[in-house]
């Protein structure tokens, strides 16, 4: 009777994996539908002593079982601490949303302030969302290609986005003030989101389907594109702006793969 594989290797970084497995360890990629099934006693007619436990390639120094050691995303976790702090900051008082990097309309437009005020919010809620999408596809561009791409992709469509919004003088209120501007990372999600989905969809269309799971990417595009909608804060000029360019940067992401 056949035997399972005492290994596989995965096309994704070349390391050799259990064949029990249905992804990579050390990078993540799927290297079959669904792990074999495990013979049950009597059906093998090979000695238990004889027979040869399959093993994992060998860990180096510094590597956790099962985790590749720079495969964790701490490019993006750090993205998302430095907005979180930024709203402390703001939270405690004495600085106003153009001291903390946002943009103000019509006189604080250094270019400078396109990077920063994806940083910068002013509504809770709008956080909230923005930074779960930059944390769950910001997260899955880092594993699969390291921290420049992510980091990359996030500050272009931020950028981006901003000084679209700014250039079509679409700026929203802030709070109850009479103040108005741009702020918020709709931008740099939605760039994410879209760099992540074009590298996705041209894997599949090599024959390298990733098999995840669209849907709940086509809920996260849905509310992203819809949040100015229910958030004045956000720009849809900002988001659309920054999906255009993170879906043309996701064309050269295959680049970045690591071998």
């Amino acid at each position: 009777m056949s035997q399972p594989d005492l290994f596989v290797v995965c096309k994704n970084c070349g390391n050799e994996v259990s064949p029990y497995v249905t992804e990579c360890p050390y990078c993540g990629q799927r290297v079959r539908k669904r792990a074999p099934k495990l013979e049950r006693g009597g059906e093998d007619s090979e000695p238990r002593a004889k027979r040869r436990r399959p093993r994992l390639s060998g860990l180096r120094a510094e590597e956790m079982e099962g985790i590749a050691p720079d495969g964790r995303p701490v490019v993006t976790g750090a993205l998302i601490v430095v907005s979180l702090l930024v709203t402390l900051v703001l939270a405690a008082g004495g600085v106003s949303l153009g001291e903390a990097g946002g943009i103000v309309m019509p006189d604080d437009q250094e270019a400078w302030r396109y990077v920063t005020g994806p940083f910068v919010h002013d509504s809770l809620a709008y956080q909230f969302v923005t930074l779960v999408a930059v944390g769950v596809f910001g997260s899955m561009i880092e594993r699969r290609f390291g921290w420049f791409p992510l980091l990359a992709v996030f500050l272009a469509a931020g950028a981006a986005g901003c000084a679209a919004a700014v250039a079509a003088d679409v700026g929203t209120p802030f709070g109850d003030s009479s103040v108005y501007g741009v702020l918020g990372a709709n931008g740099a999600a939605l760039g994410l989101l879209c760099a992540w989905l074009v590298d996705d969809r041209r894997a599949a269309a090599r024959g390298d389907d990733r098999e995840n799971d669209l849907l709940g990417v086509r809920v996260f595009l849905a509310v992203l594109l819809l949040l100015p909608l229910a958030i004045e804060e956000a720009s849809a000029v900002a988001g659309i702006t920054g999906a255009v360019v993170g879906a043309l940067m996701g064309f050269v992401l295959p680049a970045f793969t690591r071998r």
